[in-house]
């Protein structure tokens, strides 16, 4: 089983690396960028067939170690 974990800045934390490419952008000649926040993507492959336990070993592995949740925020897809 195929799952996707985006995780993104929470609102109200700065972002000085989607600042950068906001102006990167910008200076690349993309004037109708009004703003950009980067986050991260993770790609995982899981061997179980349950989904919901799929999402629920996710939601751990987040927890503990692909997203600080203090200031950061996931989302789980599963294909």
């Amino acid at each position: 089983m195929k799952a996707r974990v985006i995780v993104t800045l929470k609102n109200g934390v700065l972002d000085p690396q989607g600042k950068a490419i906001e102006g990167a952008l910008g200076g690349l000649g993309f004037g109708d960028v009004g703003s950009v926040r980067q986050g991260k993507v993770f790609d995982v492959e899981l061997t179980g067939s349950d989904k919901d336990a799929a999402k629920a070993e996710l939601e751990l592995m987040c927890e503990k170690l692909l997203a600080n949740t203090v200031i950061e925020n996931y989302a789980i897809e599963i294909a």
